[in-house]
C-alpha cells in the first residue's frame, strides 16, 4: 500500500502574527513531500515513525470522544494498518518550519476520516473553518497547539490567504517568472527547531505592553502590508515591507534567530542585498529570505545552503 502524496508547504507571512489577527499566507512547496506506505521489514526511520502513529492513532481515539460532532475516523483500519507496519515516508525534514506534522496530519485524515470534507467539493468558508479546526486538534498532538493551517495546506495543495481566525480562502498568487532576478528563498539553519518553546517564549513575551504595542503597531502592521503587496505583485512595496518586517524580528523577535545568524540578518537590512524572516516558529529550521537581486543574496550568503522557491 502506498498513499498519495502530501506536501510541505511555507507560510510566506503570518509566522505569530496569525496568532494575534494578522494576515497570513502560505503556500504548497512542492520540493519535499510524504506519503503513507505499509510494509513488513522497516528500517530504523520507518519504525519509528510506525511507533509514533500509533500514539498518534492513541490521540485520535481520544479526539473522537471528545469531539464526536467533530470528527469520527476508521479507527479500526488504522490500527490494523498500524500492526501491519503503517509508517509516513516523507523528504520534508523536521522542526524545519515547513510542515512536516502537518503533511503526515492530511495523509491521515485523507485515508481513515470517515464522511470527509474532500477537495473536489465547493469548498464553502465554513467547510475550510471546519477543515482547519479538525485539523488544528489532531496536529495539536505533535506541537501542544496548532492553528490547522499546515494540514489545511497539505490537503488542499493551494495557497490560501488567511485574512482573520474565522477568514480564511484559497488564493491564486501571481505566476512565477521563471527569468526574473527577484527572489523568495529558504536558507538552512542547519539547526533543528522545536515549535512548542518558541511558542512558549512568545506568549511570555506577550505579557509585556510593549512588547503587545510593538506586534501591532509594527509587526501585525508590516505583515498585513506585505501579503498585499504579495498578492498584487507590488514588488517595490512587499521590498519595503519585507525589510521593516525583518528589522521588527531582529529587534523583537531574538530569541527565535539563531545566534549565529544575528550578524547576517543585519547585514542583509544594511546592504539591502536580502531580507531575513522567519520561517514557522523559528529556533532553528529554515530561514525565509526575500532579495531583489538572486544573483547578489547568493554571493552576499555564499556560506549558506540556499533553496529557491519563488521567482519575481
Amino acid at each position: 500500500m502506498k498513499g498519495p502524496l502530501f506536501y510541505s508547504k511555507i507560510l510566506l507571512f503570518g509566522e505569530y502574527g496569525i496568532i494575534k489577527d494578522s494576515k497570513g499566507l502560505s503556500i504548497p512547496y512542492n520540493f519535499y513531500n510524504g506519503a503513507l506506505k505499509v510494509e513488513q521489514n522497516l528500517d530504523e526511520v520507518a519504525l519509528k515513525s510506525n511507533q509514533s502513529l500509533n500514539n498518534f492513532a492513541l490521540y485520535l481515539q481520544d479526539l473522537q470522544q471528545s469531539h464526536a460532532n467533530l470528527v469520527e475516523f476508521d479507527l479500526e483500519s488504522l490500527f490494523n494498518d498500524v500492526q501491519r507496519g503503517l509508517y509516513f515516508d516523507s523528504s520534508i525534514p523536521q522542526g524545519y518550519g515547513v510542515g512536516s506534522s502537518g503533511a503526515l496530519v492530511a495523509a491521515i485524515y485523507d485515508k481513515y476520516a470517515k464522511n470527509k470534507i474532500t477537495v473536489l467539493e465547493n469548498l464553502t468558508r465554513d467547510k475550510l473553518l471546519v477543515l482547519k479546526s479538525i485539523f488544528g486538534l489532531m496536529e495539536s498532538f505533535f506541537h501542544g497547539t496548532s492553528s490547522g493551517l499546515d494540514p489545511l495546506n497539505s490537503y488542499l495543495s493551494l495557497p490560501i490567504l488567511i485574512n482573520s481566525k474565522d477568514n480564511i480562502e484559497p488564493t491564486g498568487i501571481p505566476s512565477q517568472q521563471v527569468d526574473g532576478k527577484g527572489a523568495v528563498f529558504l536558507i538552512d539553519s542547519g539547526i533543528v527547531g522545536e515549535t512548542a518553546p518558541m511558542i512558549t517564549i512568545f506568549m511570555e513575551k506577550l505579557k509585556d505592553q510593549g512588547f503587545r504595542h510593538v506586534l501591532k503597531e509594527q509587526f501585525v502592521k508590516h505583515t498585513d502590508a506585505c501579503v498585499e503587496n504579495f498578492l498584487k505583485g507590488d514588488l517595490k512595496s512587499l521590498f519595503s515591507n519585507t525589510k521593516e518586517l525583518s528589522r521588527v524580528v531582529l529587534n523583537h523577535f531574538q530569541p527565535m534567530i539563531p545566534e549565529k545568524f544575528h550578524q547576517i540578518w543585519k547585514q542583509g537590512i544594511d546592504s539591502n542585498d536580502y531580507y531575513l524572516k522567519l520561517c514557522g516558529s523559528g529556533g532553528g529550521g529554515y530561514i525565509l529570505g526575500f532579495t531583489p537581486d538572486y544573483e547578489k543574496a547568493k554571493q552576499a550568503l555564499k556560506d549558506y545552503k540556499l533553496e529557491l522557491v519563488y521567482k519575481f
